[in-house]
């Protein structure tokens, strides 16, 4: 009997394992505290996936953030890697680009500091 019961933990745990390795976890939206740490309005701000030859679209989506806000950030991409470049834009004409972020890590994002 216990030879029976090996045999059935051993395909019950290793069928688990194996749906887990056929079907991986599935990716999430990434969350994240965008800070204006500036003295200056930002006007755009462009998130893309590093390597990614163009800019993409402006999460401020037609508003800016005032010096000393913050405002929650959501990236619903399905992707599973976490490092992005970012462009920030402010109102005097400024711009400034940063390369590599994990942002699933750092799970905030402050310009200016």
């Amino acid at each position: 009997m216990n030879k029976v019961k090996f045999a059935l933990f051993c395909a019950i745990f290793f069928g688990a394992t194996m749906l887990n390795a056929v079907n991986p976890a599935q990716a999430e939206d990434l969350t994240f505290t965008l800070t204006n740490g500036t003295d200056v309005r930002l006007v755009n701000f462009h998130v893309s996936h590093t390597g990614t030859k163009r800019w993409e679209e402006d999460v401020l989506d037609d508003v800016y953030l005032a010096p000393g806000y913050s405002i929650e950030i959501t990236i619903a991409d399905d992707r599973r890697n976490c490092h992005y470049d970012v462009l920030s834009r402010f109102s005097d004409g400024e711009e400034v680009e940063d390369y590599n972020i994990d942002l699933c890590d750092l799970g905030e994002y402050e310009i200016g500091n």
